[in-house]
């Protein structure tokens, strides 16, 4: 019989023959030399001759004893006297006493709260190619949206437009304003959380409220000798929030899912939003206070996870729509799947919402693994692990150079996929994994069947010694039954350095690095099997963020730097793409001592091919205050207009309080919000025609 999440449900010593997870260990391939490149000196690897490929299958629990006695003991090496992570003490190596009194099968449970118990019941991807002119996520004509990294494929952002309202997200409150009167014609404050970003669809908005840090249901960790604060009652433990709500005349709720984990991400296409949610067991871990030693600590925490039940592991959750309430297991155990290797420490849950629709559980599907970068297209979903910022260390070998020293191994990055098909809840069809780590969503792409990856590698980035110096590679991904096989992959770029932008379109790919100078490399994808790099082009400063803007034309949005790297200030340059093996620079803008959100993230980037405008908000210190060598901060939205080979200033528009953050076009007019008010501008001159006033 299958589950909702489409597997098999069997034992988890049986293997699965359909639904196949492949975690694949990308190898080290020598060095060979590819032309054409500008730099006779560089060397980039594009062999893939016996790369390793060990696929395995995956599991889904045939019960809650089964999904109980698997999680403890997956967990068990990762538990120290600080719980999961966050210890000095704790093993990432396994092995030693905690491998050795790894329990064994779950106990039979107390009736009524143990394994098999409920929880109480309260009643398109885009053909893109940098010959073709951005388009801004599928927009109407007559009005811009959400700048998007695939077309079709919308994402959650701080302020939406549907070119006769703008629905923004300020201070956590929802304001509604009407275009043509320029008014606010709507406010909506949910009590007791803060709403971050949002997803619209017609008269529906799908409000997402976060918490930035791990939520505990039990004291936190505090440092030695410094005793823990105590629970409070009624502290909640939900870490995030959907609120569906009805935007006609005053908004209103109609709904809201809170879950028992953090907010990873979200993709929408059409009027379904896929969430994805990230929750960790919720076990009431003993903290040292400093009167008891380590040991004492650690085996107390062992205890706890033996006296476990199920659904201190399990995600939780809490509905209220259409007059009811209810909560519980957000998953039921034969929902949860699982690779042959887990840590059991962290659970990922995509929720499936149809905006359209009234709100319910999500049709959850969970596996036993972890992520915190999501990208997606109109068919699949991706979620990727990169084992940073994260409580519980990523198990791997460890390297011994030469010299006996021992160094941190190189990092992994695992893959998993979701197969997105209608409004029926999202199918797990298989994992990957690479070297290194990636620098964001943009450090993916699927394009034909296969998943392009780019990510830095090394055990330093800028080390001095062979073994520990950083390098970026691209590997390609095929898409199939057994998951995410490697089939291809090219390394050896930006030696020492790092990665700061990627962009793919279609066969082509972009990577841009930087330690002192920016290379900017051009990538042939045209063969998945055989990726190569095709040319280089080094300029001082480097690009944070890259966007087609014409034939043969990419835009990069970062910072100028010296000849030693030491960044001067924002700079927008225009390169000129069409020879991939010289590529080239165009034109330059430079504001001195700026920066700019793009840089970190792009739904700040506003491109307007009808009017061939783009707008980046910019903050700059200058000197100029009333005291002399007193520096003083502006904030403004820098408006720009393609000219052929040229990039012309057009204006700077500033707010009278607040900091700009995002832009618009609606009709004839340019928007900009700040968490002071909106703004309209004529697009032509930029004149201010109206201001809306946030406080």
């Amino acid at each position: 019989m299958a589950g909702k999440a489409g597997l098999p449900r069997v034992s988890t010593s049986r293997i699965v023959a359909g639904g196949a997870i492949a975690v694949v260990i990308g190898g080290i391939v020598a060095a060979a030399s590819v032309t054409p490149t500008p730099d006779p000196t560089s060397s980039y690897s594009d062999t893939v001759t016996d790369l390793p490929s060990g696929a395995i299958s995956l599991v889904a629990f045939d019960s809650c004893e089964t999904a109980l006695s698997g999680l403890r003991k997956a967990a068990w090496p990762h538990i120290g006297p600080f719980g999961f992570g966050g210890g000095y003490a704790l093993s990432t190596r396994g092995g030693g006493a905690i491998a050795d009194s790894a329990p064994g099968p779950a106990a039979a449970p107390a009736p009524g709260n143990g394994a098999g118990s409920q929880m109480p019941k309260r009643e398109s991807q885009a053909q893109n190619s940098a010959g073709a002119a951005a388009q801004q996520g599928g927009q109407p004509q007559g009005h811009s949206s959400t700048n998007t990294h695939e077309a079709n494929v919308d994402e959650p952002d701080i302020v939406k437009t549907d070119g006769k309202r703008i629905v923004s997200v300020v201070d956590g409150k929802l304001k509604v304003i009407d275009v043509a009167s320029r008014k606010i014609t709507g406010s909506l404050d949910v009590p007791d959380i803060f709403v971050s970003q949002m997803l619209i669809s017609g008269d529906r908005a799908l409000l997402v409220a976060s918490q930035d840090h791990v939520v505990y249901d039990a004291p936190v960790p505090t440092p030695r000798g410094k005793p823990s604060p105590p629970i409070v009652p009624g502290m909640p433990t939900f870490g995030s929030k959907l609120v569906l709500v009805d935007l006609v005349g005053t908004p209103k709720v109609l709904g809201t899912l809170a879950v028992s984990g953090l907010y990873v991400d979200a993709r929408q296409v059409g009027s379904v939003a896929r969430v994805v949610v990230r929750s960790q067991p919720k076990l009431k871990f003993y903290y040292p206070d400093g009167t008891q030693s380590d040991t004492t600590a650690l085996e107390k925490n062992r205890e706890v996870a033996l006296k476990s039940t199920i659904d201190d592991w399990l995600p939780s959750y809490r509905l209220d729509s259409e007059g009811k309430s209810t909560e519980g297991r957000l998953v039921e155990c034969a929902n949860v799947s699982h690779p042959a290797d887990y840590s059991g420490t962290a659970m990922l849950t995509v929720l499936t919402v149809d905006l359209t629709k009234a709100l319910d559980k999500g049709d959850p599907v969970t596996v036993a693994a972890d992520g915190d970068t999501v990208y997606g297209t109109d068919k699949s979903l991706y979620v990727a692990d990169d084992h940073l910022s994260r409580m519980v260390p990523m198990q791997m070998p460890r390297r011994v150079p030469p010299d006996g020293s021992e160094q941190p191994a190189l990092g992994k990055t695992q893959i998993h996929r979701f197969d997105l098909a209608g409004s029926a809840p999202p199918k797990y069809a298989g994992s990957g994994e690479v070297e290194g780590q990636l620098l964001n969503q943009y450090s993916l792409s699927e394009y034909d069947g296969h998943l392009r990856v780019a990510t830095t590698v090394g055990a330093g980035w800028g080390g001095t010694s062979p073994d520990s110096q950083s390098q970026s590679i691209v590997t390609v991904l095929a898409r199939g039954d057994k998951g995410l096989t490697q089939v291809g992959r090219v390394d050896g770029l930006g030696k020492g350095e790092r990665i700061y932008a990627v962009r793919f379109f279609g066969p082509v790919g972009y990577v841009v690095t930087f330690r002192q100078v920016d290379p900017l490399y051009t990538l042939d994808l045209s063969q998945p099997t055989k990726p190569r790099v095709v040319g280089e082009l080094k300029i001082t400063g480097y690009s944070a963020y890259l966007h087609p803007v014409g034939p043969g034309k990419v835009l990069g949005v970062g910072q100028e730097a010296t000849d030693q790297g030491r960044r001067l200030g924002s700079q927008v340059s225009l390169f000129d793409v069409n020879n991939p093996a010289a590529p080239n620079r165009l034109a330059q803008q430079q504001i001195e001592g700026g920066s700019s959100e793009v840089e970190y993230d792009p739904h700040a980037f506003l491109y307007w091919p009808a009017r061939n405008l783009v707008v980046v908000p910019v903050m700059s210190n200058k000197q100029g205050g009333i005291r002399e060598g007193e520096w003083q901060t502006q904030n403004y939205a820098l408006v720009l207009r393609l000219d052929g080979n040229a990039l012309v200033e057009v204006g700077r528009i500033s707010h009278p309080t607040g900091m700009i953050r995002r832009s618009m076009v609606i009709g004839d007019e340019l928007w900009t919000v700040s968490d002071g008010g909106f703004m309209a501008s004529a697009l032509d001159g930029l004149g201010q025609r109206g201001w809306v006033p946030l406080r």
